[in-house]
């Protein structure tokens, strides 16, 4: 039995032509990109100390409505979250031999920032309910090499912030928020990117807040600023003893050209302006649909932490035992009613060749092994039972929420699941054949 032959068994498919791609950009990105156009000047940064140093005017405005809208001191643009990540390793001050607390279920961008300044990532599992960091596995993997946890706040939601920020100042840790897919959320009425060391935004083409490619590292802390925009703009490379002349303190650190341009800076000023308005129906279609969804006891939403918003970068939801059917056939048979639903996510990290091999260095084990420094950190299979469960057999995720999305839209893609509801016993049968 084929994926066509699914939606047979309810009649014919619920959604006839799939969705349009999702685009969040209009008439007001474009006219801001023809007035950078302009004005001729579509990157404005000099890789040399002085009044560029910090970017042009549209990477300063963007800048500084970051901070107006979160309420934060700085606001660092960088080419994209991933450099924005690796900045902020660096900035707190990671190096060889450090060890970092971070999620295996995030995009590898997340760990690397970790390799890329010789420190080792060390993966703690995550929370059952809101797919984010569990403290205890956090406190768990604390050695004295722990230097920092990584947070990971996935899909749009958050963690548990006070018992995070509890564990850091027990054992003297910083905090660094990875908020790629969750711009615009809050824990305790504070914005994520306000609550730990630093925080990390995405802008990339299908995030919330897009520019095309881009990201923002946002912090309270002034040396994190510093250390943050000189690793953006070649580090200290670019600075002369008499840059410091003046200066008690030398920090070396080295960089690279992790600079956003005018062009995307004006893009991402339009989005921030919608950026409400863009979470906001999400938020909106979300909330309809944890609704529906509460009819179906085979099915559980994410549950949103305790005094937090989310705003949806997926919707995330799980599939339990109660459906007697696998977790693939309900996929393909949502797919074969015209909806585009993923098993999973991401292959929990550390069962990525790089960590089993323990090697990203073609004559090298550093700093995996390294004759400096000890460590004894497992990337073994089992590690994080929760998030290997939750990518083998339970976790869904689907884009049905995103802008322009309507309640239309969700009563369809609610009338394919209850299609399939009626028909587990069928399902069930097929998985049989098979």
């Amino acid at each position: 039995m084929k994926e066509q032959k699914l939606a047979l068994l309810g009649g014919a498919p619920i959604l006839k032509k799939p969705f349009a791609t999702y685009n969040s950009l209009g008439a007001e990105e474009k006219k801001a990109v023809i007035k950078v156009m302009d004005e001729r000047i579509i990157s404005d940064f000099l890789g040399s100390a002085g009044e560029k140093f910090l970017g042009g005017k549209y990477v300063r405005e963007f800048e500084g409505r970051i901070c107006d809208l979160f309420k934060v001191k700085h606001a660092i643009s960088f080419n994209s979250a991933t450099t924005a990540l690796q900045g902020a390793m660096g900035a707190i001050g990671m190096g060889p031999g450090d060890e970092v607390i971070t999620s295996p279920y995030s995009m590898s961008a997340t760990p690397s920032a970790i390799l890329l300044n010789n420190a080792i990532p060390v993966f703690a599992d995550i929370d059952w309910n809101n797919y984010c960091l569990d403290p205890k596995s956090i406190e768990a993997k604390i050695t004295k090499r722990t230097k920092a946890i990584f947070l990971v706040n996935i899909f749009g939601g958050t963690g548990n912030f006070s018992k995070i920020l509890s564990l850091a100042k027990k054992y003297k840790l910083k905090v660094v928020e990875d908020n790629a897919q969750a711009i615009g959320a809050k824990y305790k009425n504070k914005f994520l990117g306000t609550i730990g060391d630093a925080g990390v935004f995405s802008f990339n083409v299908h995030k919330n807040l897009q520019c095309g490619e881009g990201g923002v590292l946002t912090t309270n802390n002034d040396k994190i600023a510093f250390r943050a925009q000189l690793i953006r703009n070649h580090g200290e490379a670019v600075l002369d003893d008499d840059y410091y002349r003046n200066r008690k303190i030398f920090e070396p650190l080295i960089g690279s050209n992790y600079r956003l341009s005018e062009l995307h800076a004006a893009v991402a000023i339009e989005q921030l302006k919608k950026i409400k308005v863009l979470n906001g129906a999400r938020v909106s279609l979300a909330n309809y649909l944890n609704s529906l969804l509460s009819k179906i006891d085979w099915l559980e939403p994410v549950k949103v932490t305790t005094h937090s918003t989310h705003v949806y970068y997926f919707y995330p939801f799980k599939i339990n035992n109660k459906a007697g059917i696998k977790r693939s056939t309900f996929v393909k048979a949502m797919v074969a009613e015209g909806f585009l639903v993923r098993e999973g996510y991401v292959k929990p990290l550390y069962l990525l060749p790089i960590y089993q091999k323990k090697k990203i260095f073609i004559n090298s084990q550093y700093p995996f092994v390294s004759k400096d420094f000890k460590t004894n950190v497992s990337y073994n299979k089992g590690i994080c039972p929760v998030a290997e469960k939750l990518w083998e057999e339970n976790l869904l995720i689907t884009s049905i929420c995103h802008y322009p999305r309507t309640k239309k839209d969700i009563d369809n893609f609610f009338k394919a699941i209850l299609k399939i509801d009626k028909n587990r016993k069928a399902l069930a049968l097929y998985e049989k054949q098979k």
